[in-house]
């Protein structure tokens, strides 16, 4: 259902083509809030509104569209060259989207002149254009949201000041993401994993506004010419109360129970004093894949975030192949056992002081494979004798 709606949205593209507005015009930020039932609606959207009663015209400019018929659309993707673009809509398909989503609709209708609202339509109209209407879209510095602050200062220069009294507190970009991931824990724990160290920057309060709920208070306190810029707020849509639940098949609880299973074979390991290396080539075979990918998304794309990711402490590369020679009696292998075990526990007790937050609900993988290390440390030269 989301795909048709999406697809009922996109087919109703507006001509787009010079025109002058009337005195009756206005130019709105619209503000849409988050959803709980896909991971890329959970921090919610933004967009220009453009509505002449005069003209007949009402235009939803919307920053968040990508198309899935790009050539090589998933490997792009992959490698981060996400080209999104600047769709112009009609207004009332757009908010009706939302509304049958159950998320909030919030309007902020800006206190500009005729010539201030001509001059942000015709720029709107001419970044909609064929050939000016794609960017390259990152995470946190160029989205949907950061486009409305960008634009609005693009235009208005100096004459326009974001202040930031709502802004009390210092939250990393991780932290401000983690808010809205509270009710999808899988996709939270994903992006922990994928993202590294950039993403444990502290946000400036402009950098805040890559998420559209602070780009509405952002508008709130924003000044053009000394004077608010926002005049009226309309609370467009206000959804109805719903109750949203993890469940109980969360990583953490997840991952608890399977260092559970850890434990009790490595202690039936230790008493018959033989290691399981089934079990062994799939645990370190699924972490060493999981560290390949985590190497090639921080040196193989343009994945800026994805950077300096603490999480190849524990997801080591090497343990993939590694795995296919498991079982060889050498010596070298349990130096490699010896090193690695060196590395978790120095990684469970400098876990805290990190500079990159790692997610909690990987302590029992990286407990796991603590036990399974030294495993092979202790029984390892027995039966090498």
């Amino acid at each position: 259902m989301v795909k048709k709606l999406v697809t009922i949205l996109l087919l109703f593209p507006v001509c787009i083509r010079a025109q002058q507005l009337s005195q009756q015009a206005f130019i709105s930020v619209i503000t849409c809030g988050p959803g709980q039932t896909e991971l890329y609606s959970a921090f919610g959207h933004s967009a220009f509104r453009v509505h002449d009663p005069v003209l007949g015209i009402d235009y939803a400019y919307n920053y968040g569209v990508f198309d899935f018929s790009q050539p090589n659309f998933y490997l792009n993707f992959a490698r981060g060259h996400n080209f999104y673009k600047l769709a112009v809509q009609d207004y009332r398909q757009f908010e009706y989207f939302y509304r049958y989503f159950n998320r909030y609709v919030h309007e902020q209708v800006l206190d500009l002149t005729q010539h201030q609202k001509q001059r942000l339509f015709d720029f709107l109209q001419w970044n909609a254009l064929p050939e000016n209407r794609s960017y390259r879209y990152d995470y946190f510095y160029d989205n949907c949201a950061t486009k409305i602050p960008v634009v609005l200062k693009q235009l208005f220069g100096d004459s326009l000041q974001f202040t930031y009294p709502h802004i009390t507190t210092a939250y990393s970009f991780r932290q401000l993401t983690d808010f809205y991931l509270k009710y999808q824990p899988w996709g939270d724990l994903g992006i922990d994993l994928c993202l590294g160290l950039p993403m444990d920057k502290k946000a400036t309060p402009f950098e805040y506004m890559f998420l559209p709920d602070y780009v509405e208070a952002g508008m709130d306190y924003a000044l053009l010419n000394g004077r608010p810029l926002v005049k009226q707020k309309n609370i467009v849509y206000q959804p109805v109360p719903e109750e949203y639940s993890t469940g109980w098949l969360t990583p953490f609880n997840v991952f608890i129970l399977f260092s559970v299973i850890t434990l009790a074979l490595s202690i039936y390991d230790w008493q018959r004093k033989k290691i399981s290396y089934a079990f062994d080539r799939l645990l370190f075979g699924i972490t060493g894949l999981i560290g390949i990918i985590l190497l090639l998304l921080w040196t193989a794309t343009d994945h800026r975030a994805a950077a300096w990711n603490f999480n190849l402490l524990w997801a080591v590369p090497l343990h993939f192949p590694v795995v296919f020679i498991i079982k060889k009696t050498a010596k070298w292998i349990i130096f490699y056992f010896k090193i690695i075990t060196v590395i978790l526990l120095l990684l469970l007790t400098l876990w805290v002081w990190l500079p990159q937050q790692l997610h909690f609900a990987l302590i029992p993988v990286v407990l796991s494979l603590l036990m399974r290390s030294w495993i092979h440390v202790q029984l390892r030269p027995k039966q090498i004798i």
